[in-house]
Formats: structure tokens, C-alpha cells, sequence
């Protein structure tokens, strides 16, 4: 029995092998009582082993890690109706575990998972599959980071236009600023000028006095 083929089923107890897929649902196996039967899709929603995440402190872990974690293990199984025995448990196989959002019931749910798979002998490991498809993603991210890092030069392509019309609308002002400069000087000559005439004026008057 592959660990690939073995899923869980919304609203049923256990761990199921998938036998075939149906268009309205699957038939299914069950790894406790090995019971046959058919399961409407339209009822319950399936759940491959093989795509289940855990929350952890750093980034999300597959299940499978926590399983190989449990199977290193010589600590024996916690009592699944004890919260505190749960967490202790899981706390020593897998500290990194977030048991914050990783509750009591998804730790029972994940030793009872544990014991089923080892009394069916079901060899804990991801499939080939499912690596080759986890190197295509990394594949996909790095052309997505490749196409991130080339944005920024485009930027700065489109920005140098800019830079030389702010050029052109400060020269403006450089010549108002001038203008500005020169203007006190008129008002300087004007000045003058009547400084001259009023010396001018002073001695004609002097004159007619005599």
C-alpha cells in the first residue's frame, strides 16, 4: 500500500486507501476494517495525505515530516483524550510545531493517523511524483524572481525623461531669479539720476538770490 494513494475523508473516522476514482466520487478502502465502499464527492470532501500541511513556527511543514519525526522517535504515543499529554508529546518529537494554531484536536488527529499507517505497514515517504512536481515549482519561482529583478532597470529607463523636463521647467525660474536681480539696479540709476538734477537745480536758485 503507497502512502500516495492513502487519503482522509470528511466526516468519516480513519484513513482510507483510494481503490478508484469516480466522476461523482471515489471507492474507497478502509485501512482499519479494509471494508470496501463508494463515496459521493458530492457529500464528502477527500483529502490526500500527500497535500496536507502543518503549521509551524517558521515556515509550513508536510505532514509526513511530523510522521518521520514521530517514527525517529522512541517517546511513546500520548493518550489522545489527554490536551496536555498531546501537546507534551509533540512538543519533544516536534518543537517547531506553532502550538498556537495547531489545536488539541488535529494532534489526536494525527496520532490516530499514525497508528493506522503502522498497523497497515504503509511506508511513510512523499512519492516521486510529487518531488518532480516540487522541482518544477522551484523551477517557476526562480523565472518569477528572474522577471522581478528585470522591473527595476525598466523603471529606470522610463524615469531619465523625467529627470530632464524638471531640468526644463527649473530654467524658468533661473531667469525670473535674474530678472529679479536686475530690477533693483533700474530703480539705482533712476535714483541717481534725480540726485543729479536736484544738484543741478540748487545753483540756478542761489543765482537769482544774488
Amino acid at each position: 500500500m503507497e502512502y500516495n494513494r492513502i487519503i482522509a475523508v470528511t466526516g468519516l473516522p480513519g484513513l482510507f486507501e483510494l481503490v478508484a476514482s469516480k466522476t461523482d466520487g471515489a471507492i474507497v478502502r478502509s485501512l482499519d476494517d479494509k471494508s470496501t465502499k463508494f463515496v459521493s464527492s458530492r457529500v464528502h470532501n477527500f483529502s490526500h495525505l500527500e497535500s496536507i500541511e502543518i503549521y509551524t513556527v517558521r515556515d509550513n511543514v508536510n505532514l509526513v515530516e511530523i510522521f518521520q519525526a514521530m517514527e525517529k522517535s522512541k517517546t511513546k504515543l500520548p493518550d489522545g483524550k489527554d490536551a496536555g499529554a498531546l501537546k507534551d508529546y509533540f512538543g519533544e518529537v516536534y518543537p517547531d510545531m506553532d502550538f498556537e494554531r495547531v489545536y488539541s484536536s488535529d494532534m489526536k488527529k494525527m496520532v490516530k493517523w499514525f497508528e493506522s499507517l503502522q498497523k497497515s505497514e504503509v511506508e511513510i515517504k512523499l512519492s516521486e511524483r510529487t518531488e518532480e512536481e516540487a522541482d518544477e515549482e522551484a523551477d517557476a519561482d526562480e523565472e518569477v524572481a528572474e522577471v522581478t529583478e528585470a522591473k527595476p532597470k525598466t523603471a529606470k529607463k522610463k524615469a531619465a525623461p523625467k529627470a530632464e523636463s524638471a531640468e526644463k521647467e527649473k530654467a524658468p525660474a533661473k531667469e525670473t531669479g535674474a530678472a529679479k536681480e536686475k530690477a533693483p539696479a533700474k530703480k539705482a540709476d533712476a535714483e541717481d539720476t534725480e540726485t543729479e538734477d536736484a544738484a543741478s537745480a540748487k545753483p540756478k536758485k542761489a543765482a537769482k538770490k544774488k
